[in-house]
């Protein structure tokens, strides 16, 4: 564990030091009305724009202009294949083989699809396990599925919830879940890292437990994909999916990531919703051959993608692959690990921070709980320049993230919070 150091001249020093600090320059960082650039520490919930968006939007539009329909099949960069363009880097940021996965859709969509084929339920295994405070679109999505497979979504949802006191939830009790009703459970579908703790689940842990008692299990990785090393493959996990406007940088709205674990990538039994995108690439505009399904990931696509859209994504995975998660989960360890060490420096006695305390086991959200406090605070941080999340009823998540935060960031985010505390 590092140690740190109180100042603004040693957060100064600390990016001096940073072999990511220039890629700041390649973001376009809000200002306030001043023109001085804000603390944004909100890249969990929307990721910044990469200067060079533009320029790959831009080439697209370009080819549109001047080929038309043949931009399909003509240009450095031609539509009909695009999202093959983005599957080895995408592979690469999740930790799969770029055969298990697409880019596609949007999370909650992505999410039915693969529920479609991994949730089978019976009469006598239905239920869903998912942690008690899932992201709401995914409790919504699972209490639709077992409702339109004629389930009763109050019996059909198991929780795994954190004990009496606690924020975080423990292993051993989603154990005794499955000891308990493992043999009802069709399906674990746990967001990877949660959104409101920050809490990064072990993956493979769950997989395999899941496993065991006959379950498929899968993963929301909205908040882990481009956070932290989710390592999919090695996990066993069934599926996951993931947005790519957070960590990722796309754009608000923009399009989804899916992962389907190779094991299924040739089972074409599978149950399954297809689209002409699923049909084999060679036969797909004959229009009249019987349905032909592609393997692996690309075998769940439906129609033809917005290229507009996976050009923001491309431009934020080319640097992606520039950078490499190894490198970019250590800076997120330091900023994170200094964030820790000054809050706790303050001594103040109302912060909590909910996230774990184990780097290994959260990416680079901080969670903060502030006894007593309300909104104000977060309007207060946002009136002095800093871009935070609040969530219901006390916690203000911030998230430095490595790509375009910097240790001096997160110094001056808690001097003035420091001040608004002070001033209570």
């Amino acid at each position: 564990m590092l140690s740190y150091k109180l100042g603004l001249e040693y957060a100064k020093e600390l990016d001096q030091n940073d072999v990511l600090a220039t890629y700041r320059e390649r973001f376009y960082i809000p200002k306030n009305k001043r023109g001085e650039e804000l603390i944004y520490m909100t890249g969990n919930s929307l990721g910044l724009q990469p200067k060079v968006t533009k320029t790959y939007i831009d080439k697209e539009l370009s080819d549109w202009a001047i080929l038309g329909v043949e931009g399909h099949t003509q240009g450095e960069t031609p539509w009909l294949p695009y999202h093959e363009f983005l599957a080895e880097n995408m592979a690469m940021v999740v930790g799969a083989k770029p055969i298990e996965v697409v880019v596609m859709n949007t999370l909650t969509a992505n999410l039915h699809l693969m529920m479609v084929s991994f949730y089978r339920p019976t009469k006598s295994r239905y239920k869903i396990l998912i942690e008690s405070d899932a992201f709401p679109s995914d409790k919504y999505a699972v209490e639709s599925q077992l409702r339109h497979h004629g389930f009763d979504e109050k019996d059909g949802v198991v929780l795994w919830k954190p004990r009496h006191g606690e924020t975080l939830l423990r292993y051993e009790d989603l154990e005794t879940i499955m000891a308990s009703q493992g043999n009802e459970i069709a399906l674990i579908m746990i967001g990877g890292v949660n959104y409101y703790t920050g809490q990064y689940f072990d993956l493979k842990r769950i997989t395999e437990l899941g496993h065991k008692y006959g379950c498929t299990v899968g993963f929301d990785c909205a908040h882990g994909a481009g956070n932290v090393n989710l390592d999919l493959h090695d996990s066993g996990a069934d599926f996951a999916v993931w947005c790519t406007y957070k960590y990722l940088n796309s754009g608000p709205g923009s399009l989804a990531g899916c992962f389907v674990h190779e094991r299924h990538a040739y089972n074409k039994e599978l149950n399954r919703f297809t689209g002409w995108w699923s049909h084999n690439k060679q036969t797909r505009f004959n229009m009249r051959d019987d349905f032909d399904q592609l393997p692996g990931a690309e075998g769940w696509q439906l129609s033809n993608p917005p290229i507009l859209s996976m050009a923001a994504i491309k431009a934020s995975l080319d640097m992606f692959g520039e950078v490499g998660m190894l490198a970019l989960t250590e800076k997120s360890k330091q900023l994170t690990g200094y964030f820790e060490f000054l809050l706790q420096q303050l001594g103040d006695h109302t912060i909590n921070i909910i996230t774990p305390k184990n780097p290994e086991e959260r990416g680079c959200q901080l969670s903060i709980q502030v006894k007593n406090a309300d909104k104000t605070l977060h309007e207060k941080l946002n009136e002095a320049g800093v871009l935070s999340d609040w969530r219901e009823p006390d916690v203000m998540r911030c998230a430095p993230v490595p790509l375009y935060n910097s240790f001096q960031d997160v110094y001056l985010l808690v001097e003035k919070l420091k001040v608004i505390l002070n001033d209570k």
